[in-house]
């Protein structure tokens, strides 16, 4: 990596092929599409059995050309690997996929250097470009087919996701005037929990126990949250670290455009919206799931991105008992209630209630391009007075000192909480000490992963007495 320039070069070490395993090349990926279209789409390769394949291949060809002084086991077998990780992997830009640290792959077409989003660096330009159109629409077809869709002229919009769970985006012409582009969103194979998100000053210590009592509930009232952040804010990235905070009792449904959350919970369904096909039918829509859901006796309901219609069936089912957090495209608390009571949602007012918490996330860029994430307000919805849904602020980031402050002076929520549970608000303040005790020891003792994140939360709504003791002892 060089971070010489305005835009940090991100380098490749790239294969090199000569024109004739080029050739060689094309001609096995022919075969393995032939393959897959005959499977029907299922074809499913094993690797030791395709590398002895392809060696076999190469061994056939290059065999019957007498002028090659090459052929030798080395050889074959150095071929054979490179070319196997090009036919399964993503050709050039496989290293790239490979990468945990990159956040996002961006190929622009044609004769434009491919760029990527490193989570530490920022935008990064890399050295690898698409010269040749029929090698970057192969590399889209192909992945196409891995994702049993289609993209042509009459659909030239690609939108789904990989085996790995990342997003993907691509278009060809006449979608994108100027050649076929790639898109690609990454998500970590290790994903990111509340303690990483505490580690990276996202979220504050403070906050995240705040808002797991609140969400937990004591189970009487598990509060209801929509996060709200502009793109790449990383809303699902902390919606998802805060599910963890769910007690574990709970029958969760997940409603996604592309399944991203991964929440830890043995009782999840996840389900994914899906397009009409070539004549117009099997559609899907987020709506359509979230009436669904509402059939299968869920406790939480999450919509990871909430648009449109199903905003009304989200809050009808919020209304009506059901408990569920959302994502939302917005800058601040007022306009995501603006957006919720306006086309094409059209929330109505009175609805607006079931919602506890607006949490808005926000990304901030450094002069140096580098960027960090913030939960900048958590605001509470208390009520509607003369038509205009009033909200509370309990945290804010103040920036001058880079900290997440608590600014409330009361909170309807743990009112709501107290009165039903019997206990009193200094009773739950003490209660958020306590978690934030586990949290911190969490914190100190690198305790970051999904599992064990998972594992003592689990312990703690069991025996939350036996946890703190061990906390204090040091066990």
């Amino acid at each position: 990596m060089s971070n010489n320039e305005i835009i940090p070069q991100y380098d490749v070490v790239r294969q090199n092929y000569s024109p004739k395993e080029k050739l060689l090349l094309g001609e096995l990926r022919e075969n393995l599409v032939d393959l897959a279209i005959s499977s029907g789409g299922n074809f499913q390769p094993n690797e030791d059995k395709l590398l002895n394949d392809i060696r076999s291949f190469l061994f056939a060809r290059l065999s019957q050309d007498p002028q090659n002084n090459k052929l030798t086991n080395e050889y074959l077998d150095t071929l054979s690997l490179k070319l196997l990780r090009d036919i399964i992997g993503y050709g050039e830009i496989d290293p790239l996929i490979q990468d945990d640290d990159l956040e996002e792959i961006m190929i622009n077409g044609i004769d434009k250097p491919v760029f990527v989003y490193h989570r530490k660096y920022g935008m990064m330009k890399t050295n690898i470009r698409f010269d040749d159109e029929k090698e970057l629409t192969d590399l889209i077809d192909s992945i196409a087919r891995q994702i049993n869709r289609r993209i042509d002229q009459e659909t030239p919009i690609l939108d789904g996701r990989l085996v790995d769970g990342s997003r993907i985006n691509a278009t060809i012409p006449p979608a994108s005037a100027d050649g076929p582009t790639l898109t690609i969103r990454k998500f970590k194979k290790d994903p990111l929990t509340v303690i990483d998100l505490i580690n990276s000053k996202t979220i504050s210590v403070e906050l995240a126990a705040f808002l797991w009592l609140c969400f937990d509930g004591l189970g009487v009232k598990s509060a209801n949250a929509i996060i709200s952040g502009g793109t790449s804010s990383g809303k699902t990235t902390t919606l998802n670290a805060l599910c963890a905070f769910i007690n574990p009792k709970e029958r969760i449904i997940t409603i996604e455009d592309t399944l991203e959350l991964q929440i830890p919970h043995e009782h999840v369904i996840r389900m994914e919206t899906k397009p009409a096909n070539i004549e117009n039918k099997g559609e899907l829509t987020m709506n359509d799931l979230v009436k669904n859901s509402l059939r299968q006796r869920p406790d939480r309901i999450i919509v990871g991105e909430v648009r449109a219609d199903e905003a009304i069936t989200l809050f009808t089912a919020l209304n009506t008992g059901h408990s569920g957090f959302g994502t939302l495209h917005s800058n601040d608390a007022r306009e995501t209630i603006t957006r919720l009571t306006n086309e094409p949602m059209s929330v109505p007012k009175i609805m607006i209630g079931a919602i506890d918490f607006i949490i808005m996330q926000n990304r901030i860029y450094t002069p140096s391009g580098v960027s960090f994430r913030r939960i900048s307000e958590v605001a509470e919805v208390v009520g509607i007075e003369e038509g205009v849904v009033q909200l509370n602020k309990i945290f804010e980031w103040n920036p001058e000192t880079d900290q997440i402050e608590n600014v409330s002076v009361s909170s309807k929520t743990l009112s709501q909480i107290a009165n039903l549970s019997g206990r009193s608000i200094n009773d739950l303040g003490r209660e958020i000490e306590n978690r934030q005790t586990v949290l911190n020891h969490m914190v100190k003792q690198d305790i970051r992963s999904v599992d064990d994140v998972k594992a003592i939360l689990d312990l703690y709504y069991k025996d939350s007495e036996k946890v703190l003791n061990r906390i204090l002892l040091g066990r």
